[in-house]
């Protein structure tokens, strides 16, 4: 497990994984190691394929067997790849979770994980790509920046002692039983009054007959009735189907090279995004969101795009609450907005802002389900709205860190808004919500375990040895701004026992 170096001892800023994950899989892609090397994100794995094959153009190394791998490539050319690595013909790799497992491609020399993939389970998935019987092989975590990752690094025993994650589900996630239900009554009709697992299904094969996806006979038994395969539009890691399909305008006749599901389309194929697949850069032209078509054409340019998204939480019902000593508790269903509304142009090398621009698209609703703290404003009325703000998006990342620790679920699983005042409940409160439609029961966890998530989190704060907060506790500095961890780890004293206390001083220096 490495640790990238730290960039800024004062703010306990530190590079990111990838540039020392591209040197870990050089130096074995160059031995002539077959390597494999999984990022984060499509964006991440793009990135860092385009790093190095620039990397291997000197002539020492493997340029044309380095290929990438990810959800949004086109079938055939995955198949290909995998194809490659089974026969020997491609040396390297970089792919997102999507090689984790299910896919035969052999048994490789080497895996380098470019971040905690998030959870143990798929942690000890992707190092077993590497291994074949009676050789050597190698596997290196390099730990991103962010604090799960640095958790992981400085309390090792959590990978190498820890159990995999449970599995988590709720039967009764309308998005997912329905799923389910359409593949069912693809394989065997329904008779009527049938029970699907616990559940009466014909309400239910009646919202499907409403929707085409059914029908109900004569002797009223329920049918497929659609032309589609229901099986097929369901995703093993995401609960909405939908995906934007790219096509590449650049040649003689317009052709289709991949597609991206509907959530990520926002932030990947906006107008005038640069669109990376297998390190080549593509300038979206335009994105006709109605019709799920993004149309782009090759060009080649020293950045690439990252957007950001404004989110806003509506409480819709709350299902349990309890009262604390700086406030209240909650758990219950909520309507989360998102909307994409800018674009950086960031430099490929140093992540240099080059500038931006505004993207023009529709929100998009999730409505999921969510854990939250209501503060009393009694307790904080000798506070200014910028000490509030802050100390409320400090303490928010802390706990949605501690949060996926205590549930051993991926970071990405959990979403954390902060409110000053929320119009709601018209007090300061900061929400965990479950980013997967419906829920599946994490925000009842989070609300039982009300007193373990702020404890730690209070902990991973005051004992973090940074002075005014930095990605490993509250999150990075310019989110959180100055003195927050100070007030973020006041406003976890009041949350977890009524009292503020002082901030724990820490003189010792970060460690490398």
């Amino acid at each position: 497990v490495l640790r990238p170096p730290l960039l800024d001892e004062r703010s306990g800023v530190r590079a990111g994984s990838s540039g020392l994950a591209r040197r870990a899989a050089l130096t074995f892609l160059r031995a002539g190691r077959q390597t494999i090397v999984f990022g984060r994100s499509r964006v991440a794995v793009e990135l860092l394929l385009t790093g190095l094959r620039e990397a291997l153009r000197d002539g020492r190394g493997p340029l044309d067997r380095v290929h990438g791998y990810r959800g949004g490539y086109l079938p055939s050319e995955r198949r290909r790849i995998e194809a490659g690595l089974r026969s020997g013909e491609i040396l390297g790799v970089v792919s997102t979770n999507a090689l984790e497992l299910g896919i035969d491609i052999g048994r490789l020399d080497v895996a380098v994980l470019s971040g905690y993939p998030g959870t143990i389970a798929g942690t000890w998935q992707q190092i077993g790509r590497a291994g074949r019987r009676q050789e050597v092989s190698a596997a290196v975590l390099v730990a991103g920046a962010g604090p799960v990752d640095q958790y992981v690094a400085t309390h090792p025993e959590h990978l190498f002692e820890g159990t995999p994650e449970e599995a988590r589900i709720d039967p009764d996630n309308l998005h997912i039983l329905l799923a389910h239900l359409r593949a069912a009554t693809f394989e065997l009709p329904f008779a009527p009054g049938e029970r699907f697992g616990l559940t009466p299904a014909d309400d239910l094969l009646a919202f499907l007959a409403e929707e085409g996806h059914v029908r109900q006979a004569d002797d009223g038994r329920w049918y497929w009735a659609s032309e589609n395969f229901p099986a097929s539009e369901i995703s093993l890691r995401a609960a909405a189907p939908e995906n934007v399909v790219i096509i590449d305008t650049g040649g003689q006749r317009p052709r289709v090279i991949g597609e991206v599901d509907l959530f990520s389309a926002r932030t990947l194929v906006h107008e005038n995004a640069i669109y990376l697949h297998g390190s080549r850069q593509f300038h979206v032209d335009r994105l006709e969101w109605e019709e799920r078509k993004a149309y782009v054409r090759p060009i080649d340019v020293e950045h690439y795009t990252q957007a950001e998204l404004a989110v806003t939480l509506k409480p819709l019902e709350t299902f349990d609450e309890a009262p604390l000593a700086g406030g209240a508790r909650a758990h219950g269903e909520v309507m989360v907005a998102s909307l994409a509304t800018i674009y950086k142009k960031l430099r490929l090398e140093t992540n240099e802002n080059l500038g931006w621009g505004r993207i023009h698209l529709p929100e998009i609703e999730l409505h999921t389900t969510a854990y939250w703290l209501a503060v009393d404003p009694v307790a904080v009325s000798d506070w200014s709205r910028a000490e509030l703000d802050v100390a409320l998006v400090g303490a928010g990342r802390a706990m949605q860190t501690v949060a996926s620790i205590l549930l051993m679920s991926d970071p990405r699983d959990l979403g954390m808004v902060a409110q000053i005042r929320s119009p709601h409940v018209q007090r300061p409160v900061v929400y965990l919500y479950e980013a997967v439609p419906g829920g599946v029961g994490m925000a009842a966890r989070l609300f039982q375990r009300h007193d373990e998530l702020v404890a730690g989190a209070r902990d991973l704060v005051g004992d973090c040895r940074c002075e005014d907060g930095c990605p490993a506790c509250t999150g990075p500095r310019g989110e959180t701004g100055g003195n927050g961890r100070v007030l973020a780890e006041r406003l976890l004293g009041l949350l977890r026992d009524g009292t503020m206390g002082l901030p724990r001083r820490v003189t010792r220096r970060v460690p490398r």
